[in-house]
C-alpha cells in the first residue's frame, strides 16, 4: 500500500528521499489551492480593517475567520502534530482529544520556529495581485476558504524545511557542526543551496499548474490549452519564496540542532 503524505515523514527513521516524496505530494496540494482561489476575485472588503465592525476583535474580517478556524482546528489536535504551524498561536486552546504519539524526529528547540507573518506578508502582497483579478462578487467566506487552505498549504512546505534539515544533518553531521558551532548562517545557506535541484522543482510545479489547471472540453470549443492559471506564477512562486523561505526554516532548524 502507498504512503500517505503524513505517514511518509511520521516514522522514527527519516530519508531524504521519504521527505522528497512528501515535498512533492505537497506541490499538488499548493497548486490546486491556488488554481481554487482563483476562481474568486481579489474580495477587497475581506482585508478591509474598517469593512466589518466585530464585536471583541480587532482587526479584518478574514483575520477573524482565520483565527477563529485555527481555535476550532486547535481543538480537534491539529496544531499538536509538528507539521503544522498557527498563523495566530497565541492563546490557542489545547487540544480536546487524547494526544496522539508522534514520534520525536526534530529537534526539541525546533517548535519554537514560526515565520508564518512573513509567509502572510507575502501571500497577501506579492502572490495575491499576480494571481486573481481585480472585482469584488461578495463571496467572502469562500474566498476566506480557499485562502486558508493556500496559506496552510504554503505554510506546511515551507516549515517542513526543518525536516529537511535533519535529515542532510542526519547524513552528514561532520559537514554541518563546525558551521553550527561557528553560528556562520551564510555557510550553512551555501550548503543546503543545489541549483540544480531548484531548477527541476520550479519546472516541475510549472508544469503541475499547466496540467492540473487545464480547461477540458469534450468538443473543441476553443478553451483546448487554456490554463485557469498562469503556470509561471507557480514557478515564480517557488523561485521567489517558497525555496527561499524553506531554507531560512533550515537554517533557524541548524543552529538550534546542538542546543
Amino acid at each position: 500500500m502507498a504512503k500517505t503524505e503524513s505517514e511518509s515523514v511520521s516514522e522514527m527513521v527519516i530519508t531524504l528521499e521519504s521527505v522528497r516524496e512528501s515535498l512533492i505530494r505537497q506541490e499538488d496540494t499548493i497548486v490546486f489551492s491556488l488554481i481554487e482561489r482563483a476562481k474568486y476575485p481579489r474580495n477587497s472588503p475581506l482585508y478591509d480593517l474598517s469593512y466589518a465592525s466585530i464585536p471583541g476583535f480587532s482587526g479584518s474580517l478574514f483575520q477573524y475567520i482565520v483565527s477563529q478556524s485555527e481555535n476550532l482546528q486547535a481543538v480537534v489536535g491539529r496544531y499538536e502534530n509538528p507539521e503544522e504551524h498557527p498563523f495566530f498561536p497565541d492563546n490557542l486552546p489545547g487540544s480536546l482529544l487524547p494526544p496522539h504519539n508522534y514520534p520525536q524526529v526534530l529537534h526539541p528547540p525546533s517548535a519554537s520556529i514560526n515565520i508564518n507573518s512573513t509567509i502572510w506578508d507575502k501571500y497577501f502582497n506579492q502572490l495575491l495581485p499576480v494571481l486573481v483579478a481585480e472585482g469584488d462578487d461578495g463571496n467572502y467566506a469562500s474566498t476566506a476558504t480557499s485562502d486558508l487552505d493556500c496559506l496552510q498549504a504554503l505554510s506546511r512546505r515551507i516549515h517542513y524545511g526543518k525536516y529537511v534539515a535533519e535529515v542532510k544533518f542526519r547524513e552528514a553531521p561532520q559537514d554541518y557542526e563546525p558551521l553550527i558551532r561557528a553560528k556562520d548562517s551564510d555557510a550553512l545557506m551555501k550548503l543546503l543551496t543545489f541549483e540544480h535541484v531548484e531548477e527541476m522543482v520550479k519546472r516541475r510545479v510549472e508544469k503541475k499548474a499547466m496540467i492540473f489547471g487545464q480547461e477540458v472540453a469534450l468538443c473543441s470549443n476553443g478553451t483546448e490549452g487554456k490554463c485557469k492559471i498562469d503556470p509561471s506564477i507557480v514557478s515564480k512562486l517557488y523561485e521567489d519564496w517558497v525555496m527561499p523561505l524553506t531554507k531560512v526554516v533550515e537554517v533557524e532548524y541548524l543552529l538550534r540542532r546542538l542546543d
